[in-house]
This record gives structure tokens, sequence and C-alpha cells, in this order.
């Protein structure tokens, strides 16, 4: 099977192993220093300093850590809703109370995730997220972001932009996942912001 599209380009799979390869060469120290200065860069963009509602994620082994970031947002009083996998792989939210308001749920085939305890809140209740941070793998020039392919943001996205919900979306990465293209379908959709640990990059 061809690593490359029609074009020559490297296929969403292709890209997905190559930057998932460079991740798990991570050290923890190295996850944990990059996940402070991530905190520190994130919390200075206006979308994050003025929302009320943050629609996030607890990140997961070598992923872009947001365990600090959602502490900080947290004890600034912005309301933080983090995801809880469905079986159809759509995500119902639930409020984000401080590290121990997670439980570690295994899902079937899945890896482990660290998940709301408290009420669930539904799959809309992220339409009154201001923010939206969503995980990635990359994001290109233009915005684009490369997901991990599970297409529970891809359902996310598609929620928003039925309701006419417009959250500034923002994505958290290593420097080296700022890259030059990726891929893109037609329901992609480009991000307003990139966080590395080296600064933020905006778009559009």
């Amino acid at each position: 099977m061809s690593g490359t599209d029609p074009g020559g380009q490297p296929t969403k799979r292709t890209l997905r192993r190559d930057f998932l390869a460079v991740r798990s060469r991570f050290t923890q120290d190295d996850v944990e220093k990059a996940a402070s200065v991530l905190a520190e860069r994130a919390l200075e963009l206006p979308e994050l300093a003025r929302a009320r509602t943050v629609a996030a994620y607890v990140s997961v082994a070598t992923e872009p850590g947001t365990r600090a970031l959602l502490d900080a947002l947290h004890a600034r009083g912005t309301r933080v809703l983090l995801p809880v996998l469905l079986a159809d792989n759509d995500l119902d939210w639930g409020a984000y109370d401080g590290a121990g308001s997670l439980v570690r749920v295994q899902h079937r085939g899945k890896i482990e995730l660290l998940e709301p305890a408290g009420e669930r809140l539904g799959p809309d209740a992220v339409l009154t997220a201001d923010t939206v941070l969503l995980p990635g793998l990359a994001v290109d020039e233009r915005g684009m972001r490369l997901g991990r392919g599970g297409g529970s943001y891809d359902r996310v996205l598609a929620r928003l932009e039925r309701a006419a919900a417009d959250p500034a979306l923002v994505v958290l990465l290593y420097d080296s996942e700022v890259v030059a293209h990726v891929p893109v379908e037609a329901h992609d959709r480009a991000v307003r912001a990139v966080v590395t640990p080296s600064g933020t990059r905006r778009f559009r």
C-alpha cells in the first residue's frame, strides 16, 4: 500500500504513523517540561483569557500535556468541559473540577482515558464553549489540523457547524508538528491558533 496520495503527498495515515513514532520517543521529563511551557503560552491567548467556557481534553501518554493548563483555567474560574468517549466514538461532556474529579476509563480496544466523573452534560454541551482545544498530531501553514483519525472531533466540529456556533479552535503541539502541508478533506476546518513550546502562531 502506497504511503502517498495521487499527487505524491504523504497520506494522512502515513503522517499519523510518522508523528506518533516521533512522540513515542519522548521521555516523561520531555512531556512535563513542554506541558509547563505550553500552559504558560496558552494562558496568554486572548481566546483563553476571555473565555467563560473552554472545551478541552486530558492529554494521555506523550501527547502535548494539558493537565497544567486545565488546572490553571479551573483556578482562574473558567468553566472547563472535558470529553467522555461514547460507544459510537461521539463525545459527551462533563465539567472539570480539579484532578480529583477525573476517573480512569478503559474503553474496549482503545487507550485508557481520564474522563470527568461527574454529571454527563450531553454532546451538545460543547456548543456553550467560547474556545475549543482540539487534540492533534500536526497543523500546517493554513491552520489545517491533522487529527488522530478516530472521528470523534470531526463529529464535534460538524455539531458546531450545524448549530452555527463559532468558538475559537486552538491546538497544542510540539514545535516539530507545525509543518508546511497536511492533507485536507471537505469536512476539515482550520484552527484559529496553534500553541507550541516555542511560541504561538495564529491563522486567518
